[in-house]
């Protein structure tokens, strides 16, 4: 069954072509703004690591990665899901600076994605990590960092306007930034769910930094899943804004203030995950060899959907749906990809 919903009278404000050349224009503009705002230098990353590494985001714990042998190399290779961890070891390898950190265009494949108007089996992201100082683990820094973001979003959001006058009649973003935690959302909505807290929140504030995900919260169950070796659970969030298309909440960043030694020992036993401490890229983060950082994604494709208009993440991002997806995006006249 499809998940796919197409909100009543939808139309694209642009033709497919202008929404290519929207979307090219607005990812120059963004990244420029980005690396400005947080000091980051652009490198090269991985679709693929070794499955040994330890370097793949294992998401909620439950997702199967693509897996796949490569000719003469003896370990099992995986299509990234994200690349939280393998950044922290690159900017160990780069000997880059407390302030100073890097960017890259991330392509993943998460072939478990429960397909609808906003998640893909194709993710794409501006991945992003820099090095921090000790005094600076904490919520103000994390803060700093979301506020420099939304300010680029707002800052491509007026120029794309003046290129493309069609798309002002979509709300501004807001660059007010209303920063709550899982559990006071739970504390004022406890009869919805998550997401539904979510869509209410990003409703009432327009821009809201959720922060504190990972953990259980009072009732026992947490906001939602989180792995436990790269964000810290007490100093994480998410970046949503109200989607004015859909009518609700659109996640379009993942961050936080990354594990310490003393973090991750103890997310590791809360998560009953103990035996991941025998691999590579933990042994060396428990020990202290891995600098500290702070970091996160940003979907390209879920900034293109919330800039231009679109109801459907195929508009923006060539991938695979299945066939009722494509019947419901015909018989409405959506154009994907």
């Amino acid at each position: 069954m499809s998940h796919t919903v197409i909100p009543q009278g939808y139309r694209s404000l642009l033709s497919l072509y202008e929404t290519q050349k929207a979307i090219g224009l607005l990812k120059r503009l963004f990244e420029d703004s980005l690396s400005g705002a947080l000091r980051l230098h652009r490198v090269s990353a991985p679709l693929f690591v070794s499955a040994a590494s330890g370097l793949n985001d294992d998401l909620n714990g439950v997702e199967r990665p693509v897996a796949f042998e490569i000719n003469q190399v003896e370990d099992t290779a995986q299509v990234v899901h994200s690349l939280a961890k393998w950044k922290r070891l690159a900017l160990k390898r780069y000997q880059f600076h407390p302030g100073e950190g890097l960017y890259t265009d991330m392509n993943a494949i998460r072939r478990d994605e429960e397909l609808d108007n906003l998640h893909s089996a194709y993710v794409d992201q501006w991945d992003w990590e820099k090095i921090i100082r000790p005094e600076e683990r904490n919520a103000d820094t994390l803060k700093q960092a979301v506020s420099a973001i939304v300010q680029a979003l707002t800052e491509t959001q007026t120029f794309l306007r003046s290129v493309f006058p069609q798309l002002c009649v979509l709300p501004r973003l807001s660059s007010q930034v209303t920063f709550l935690t899982a559990q006071e959302l739970e504390d004022r909505w406890p009869g919805l769910t998550p997401r539904q807290r979510e869509d209410a929140a990003a409703k009432e504030y327009g821009t809201v930094f959720l922060m504190g995900i990972g953990g259980a919260l009072r009732s026992g169950a947490p906001h939602d899943g989180r792995a436990p070796d790269y964000d810290d659970w007490n100093l994480n969030g998410d970046l949503l804004f109200h989607d004015s298309v859909n009518g609700r909440a659109m996640e379009v960043s993942s961050m936080g203030i990354r594990v310490s030694p003393e973090s991750l020992d103890r997310q590791l036993t809360l998560a009953g995950c103990d035996s991941r401490r025998a691999l590579p890229f933990h042994k060396m983060l428990l020990s202290g060899q891995l600098p500290l950082t702070m970091g996160g994604g940003i979907g390209q494709s879920r900034v293109s959907m919330l800039l231009l208009g679109k109801c459907h993440i195929g508009e923006v991002q060539s991938s695979l749906w299945d066939a009722e997806t494509l019947r419901i995006c015909e018989q409405a006249g959506v154009a994907l990809l």
